[in-house]
């Protein structure tokens, strides 16, 4: 059984932290290689993405305001002179999707999610810095999104637009008519909730406190606490597909939203929605300790590859619910998570995680960085727990 510490965990973010640092600068075009494969050779004129960009600014601006490193500041700063010069439109406001490795826009589309982890990663960065032009930053990101994406009919938002914010077909979490989904709006809110901690603006609040409320009236269904996927304008559901990872995601960073928020009313609301929605994710594990990807009550199949943001979401998901219900099957599980991820997704010959591990427990020698894999959400659970068990 692997050490359940704050050491513990303190120890790998800093070895996550290290790889991301050595093999993740690209030093002669600047900012961060958009691909390194499983063997730590990067891709060198691999595309650049907005969201595994933002990912890791938020990252070194956290392990700055954590450990107060110079270095973790420097990789902080080269990241977000990356974002600002290759990323931002100029003419219409808002980032682009991608771009390419000599830095000019490659996929020019406006996807909300894509400025919603470009939000995040610029607060957090302001967080420590206090550099004025980084909010100014996350703050146009706010008010765009809020001009062309806020659906104030049916609430909630859209999540693509052509790169003028114009409507478009081209999308790339979903497809037309399917204009809504779960995943853009759980990392809105995510990083409205981080912006609220450096710009607590009313506006922010009100639709911050709102988007909230949408997530777990519309999103997160009623009848089964799972969150379903795709919807069109007017939050009819595509299907009912349940994703076990974005469920025990969304169980401990709404109720975050919730206490950040100082909502007693949205804390008593979330706090009871986040425990039905951890118990409903526990379906998904396996006896070892791991979470299947995805399951479809429609066809009864259940996708079992395991996946590190799953594996890395699944021990704060159930931790957290440990501390609300103080339930000792939840730390349980928790520790198992933790077990599985150190035996299984911890890459101790090449470092950091594997993407995938098969149900077998073989791991898929993927891209140890790409498009979305990031130091993101492991950097983050390992820092949770950390946090976490300082406490206890």
């Amino acid at each position: 059984m692997a050490a359940f510490t704050a050491e513990a965990f303190e120890k790998e973010l800093i070895a996550i932290l290290d790889y991301w640092e050595k093999y993740g600068p690209d030093h002669e075009k600047g900012g961060f290689y958009g691909q390194v494969n499983y063997d730590n050779q990067p891709v060198k004129d691999s595309d650049r993405s907005v969201v595994l960009t933002g990912r890791i600014l938020w990252t070194f601006s956290l392990a700055h305001r954590l450990f107060k490193e110079a270095k973790y500041l420097t990789l902080a700063d080269r990241a977000y002179q990356q974002l600002s010069k290759h990323f931002f439109d100029p003419k219409h406001g808002g980032v682009y999707w991608s771009a390419t490795a000599d830095g000019a826009p490659k996929e020019t589309k406006k996807q909300v999610y894509g400025n919603a982890f470009a939000m995040y990663g610029l607060s957090e960065y302001y967080r420590i810095t206090h550099h004025k032009p980084a909010l100014e930053q996350a703050i146009s990101l706010f008010n765009l999104i809020e001009k062309h994406a806020f659906d104030a009919a049916n609430g909630g938002y859209r999540e693509a637009f052509a790169e003028d914010w114009s409507a478009t077909d081209d999308y790339i979490l979903s497809k037309s008519p399917w204009v809504k989904s779960m995943n853009t709006h759980l990392h809105l809110v995510e990083a409205y909730t981080n912006l609220y901690t450096v710009w607590p603006d009313k506006e922010l609040k009100k639709q911050t406190a709102a988007m909230l409320d949408t997530i777990i009236t519309h999103i997160v269904n009623p009848k089964t606490n799972t969150m379903q996927l795709f919807f069109d304008e007017k939050w009819k559901a595509k299907d009912d597909i349940v994703s076990y990872g974005h469920d025990i995601e969304a169980s401990w960073l709404l109720f975050e939203t919730a206490e950040i928020l100082h909502d007693e009313k949205l804390i008593a609301k979330m706090k009871e929605k986040s425990i039905l929605m951890a118990r409903m994710a526990s379906k998904g594990l396996s006896p070892d300790g791991s979470l299947n990807y995805e399951y479809d009550p429609a066809t009864k199949h259940t996708q079992t590859d395991r996946s590190w943001w799953v594996g890395a979401e699944q021990l704060v998901g159930f931790y957290n619910a440990y501390q609300l219900t103080k339930e000792e099957q939840f730390k349980v599980k928790a520790e198992k998570s933790w077990d599985y991820v150190v035996d299984k997704f911890i890459d101790r010959e090449k470092g950091e995680w594997h993407g995938t591990v098969k149900e077998d427990g073989t791991p898929v020698k993927g891209d140890k960085i790409s498009f979305w894999k990031c130091p993101y959400h492991n950097a983050r659970a390992c820092a949770e727990m950390w946090r976490r068990l300082s406490k206890a």
